[in-house]
């Protein structure tokens, strides 16, 4: 979360006051906001649900997939990638990501298998996948697409949004992500079925409330259906997300500008999918060693993207134990219709990823630094990058890094 305040607090009580909480037939809100970020994203439909984990769900099982399926995902992103697969009662199999910490395009040909049925590129950290080899294998393969965009709004792809390119896509708006009700989330898609199916996923009864729709035969789930409080804080939310993203590509551009000259010492950026349309909530850097990484984020805080916990498929608990579900006997791992899908993990099972995450440093942007901040944080990736690469004395450094951090105050993210 970036920005949240009188704005919002005005539009909760227009809603209470109104007393039209629930949005249908009675509200507008969330209405209105699913339009409005509909033409915003470039597709024809967006729904509204209560999390980024629940729109996962729902988007796997707007097309389908369930008991003996697999489905393709990174070994770095929020466990809930991983754990709304198993929610449809599919098989995650988890590939390596690239340098650029999403998903490897080359990874993913070599994992597809008989029992592959779709694809989940992350749009990690707010940095894009490369969504043309992505598409491009998912087409020859005869394999679904869905973009994970969860911590990736706002951003894009050589010029289209995240969640509009792949078959449909999933978002969160809960307190971390650049635009946020608290808790929240939404699918998004172009096609007419999918949506119809998404909704009915996201509440099972909703056609008590909207009508019952040509060819959907509707199905049982658990309710997930959004509240107008959510659609009326994310309505003021959407009015500053696109110069949000302005700002934090400006900043993210005059720190990398500025710090281009490091690369000879061996700070060298991170190689990034169509730099200019993500979101670009981090200018990443790949050191040569995990060490050396380490030691840079002691002379100036930053983030080591292999240390940010749940994010990297070696704590996912659940996953890494088989426990798919609450009860035994509605365990995708124990489904006999998942017998021939791959359903051994080790933690050890993307080495490379690993070494590549240990690599990498994340340094946050945020649309209310200043100049000063942003001159203050290009000060201090100097001068980690000198006691890194360059023999400076790590005293020296502390005292140069302390003066400029007085100045400095921004939120380190480690979103969820």
């Amino acid at each position: 979360m970036y920005i949240v305040g009188d704005e919002e607090a005005e539009a909760l009580a227009r809603v209470v006051k109104s007393g039209k909480l629930f949005r249908y037939g009675v509200g507008s809100e969330c209405d209105r906001f699913e339009e409005r970020y509909a033409a915003n994203l470039g597709v024809k439909h967006f729904a509204l649900t209560v999390s980024g984990t629940f729109a996962l769900t729902a988007a796997i099982v707007a097309l389908g997939i369930g008991p003996g399926d697999e489905v393709l995902i990174p070994a770095h992103t929020y466990m809930a990638t991983a754990t709304a697969v198993l929610t449809a009662g599919a098989i995650p199999v988890i590939v390596d990501v690239d340098e650029s910490i999403t998903i490897d395009p080359i990874a993913v040909e070599a994992a597809i298998g008989p029992r592959t049925k779709a694809i989940i590129p992350v749009h990690i950290w707010g940095a894009a996948c490369n969504m043309n080899a992505i598409m491009e294998i998912a087409a020859r393969h005869g394999l679904f697409v869905i973009e994970d965009a969860c911590q990736g709004v706002g951003g894009g792809y050589e010029g289209k949004k995240f969640g509009s390119i792949g078959h449909i896509g999933a978002f969160s708006f809960n307190y971390y992500k650049n635009m946020t009700s608290g808790e929240g989330g939404g699918v998004s898609t172009s096609d007419d079925a999918l949506a119809q199916r998404a909704r009915c996923a996201i509440d099972p009864c909703h056609f008590y409330w909207t009508g019952r729709a040509d060819g959907l035969v509707p199905f049982a789930g658990n309710g997930g259906r959004a509240s107008e409080l959510a659609g009326a804080v994310l309505n003021v939310q959407l009015d500053r997300l696109d110069g949000m993203i302005e700002k934090m590509r400006a900043e993210k551009k005059k720190i990398v500008a500025a710090t281009a000259r490091l690369n000879n010492l061996g700070l060298k950026l991170s190689p990034m999918n169509s730099p200019d349309h993500d979101c670009a909530a981090h200018v990443m850097y790949l050191l040569p060693s995990a060490e050396e990484a380490k030691r840079f984020v002691e002379i100036f805080p930053a983030v080591i993207a292999g240390k940010t916990g749940r994010h990297t498929y070696t704590e996912w608990d659940q996953v890494l134990m088989g426990a798919g579900a609450a009860h035994p006997a509605m365990n995708p791992y124990n489904h006999p219709a998942n017998a021939e899908c791959r359903r051994a993990y080790s933690k050890d099972m993307c080495a490379r990823s690993l070494d590549i995450l240990n690599r990498t440093v994340m340094v946050p942007t945020n649309p209310r630094h200043t100049d000063a901040e942003i001159d203050a944080i290009i000060h201090n990736i100097d001068t980690a990058a000198k006691v890194v690469f360059g023999g400076m004395k790590a005293e020296e450094a502390t005292i140069r890094a302390t003066a400029a951090l007085d100045t400095q105050k921004f939120d380190m993210k480690a979103e969820a």
